[in-house]
């Protein structure tokens, strides 16, 4: 359904993007960012799986900066080596991978108003990209690893944002989702009895219930938000 294609950012720098594109005309648009795997096969399936409900899906490489062509698993050595990279980008000069964000979402714009959902570090990026980039309608972030502590949660949202947490989840504390919760009341915050990165199939920590009704509720969202 989908297929890789070349962005650039406005110093220039070029990406590729995979997009998925729907049946039909699409509805709106939506930005997938990814966790600290790359643009792998989960990533894919999740801009497909919006391509399938009539959104134009882009999933920009978000390492490319630092390593073109990632596509890892889901073993400790994958962990390790998805960490290092996302350690690697964090440390750019700011805007650093914002820039790659900005202009996915300027490409996205060609189907009309443009949502935004990232899972895991993508989380984080989601959540950052709805507090200071251009041309977004909603922000949708799972598990954003990074955005419960009080640096990112002093940031101040433009657009409605949904967020996706589970109580099980080793790196992001309840108390730190219940600490976010209450600095920024118009953030509709879910959590759920799961672990972290609930939402991949391909993940020993996967939970299909949590998956589909937190899939349910971000459809409804951008449904909501992306609409006319």
């Amino acid at each position: 359904m989908g297929a890789f294609v070349d962005l650039q950012a406005a110093d220039g720098f070029g990406f590729p993007a995979y997009v998925a594109q729907p049946a039909g005309k699409p509805k709106a648009a939506v930005v997938v960012l990814q966790e600290i795997f790359g643009v792998n096969s989960h990533i894919r399936s999740v801009a497909d799986g919006y391509a399938k409900e009539g959104y134009l899906a882009v999933a920009p490489s978000t390492f490319h900066r630092v390593k073109p062509n990632v596509e890892l698993g889901y073993t400790e050595e994958d962990m390790g080596a998805g960490f290092a990279l996302k350690t690697a980008v964090e440390a750019l000069p700011a805007p650093g991978v914002m820039q790659d964000i900005q202009a996915a979402i300027s490409h996205a714009a060609q189907a009309g108003k443009v949502g935004i959902v990232g899972f895991c570090w993508g989380g984080l990026l989601s959540w950052r990209s709805a507090c200071t980039l251009d041309g977004l309608s909603a922000a949708v972030t799972y598990y954003g690893g990074g955005m419960t502590t009080p640096d990112e949660a002093r940031r101040q949202p433009r657009v409605p944002v949904l967020s996706h947490f589970g109580d099980q989840d080793h790196w992001i504390t309840l108390e730190s989702v219940e600490a976010f919760r209450k600095s920024q009341p118009q953030v509709e915050v879910h959590v759920y009895p799961a672990n972290h990165g609930f939402n991949c199939d391909q993940r020993g920590s996967w939970n299909e219930p949590a998956a589909k009704l937190a899939r349910e509720r971000t459809l409804a969202f951008f449904a909501k938000h992306l609409a006319g």
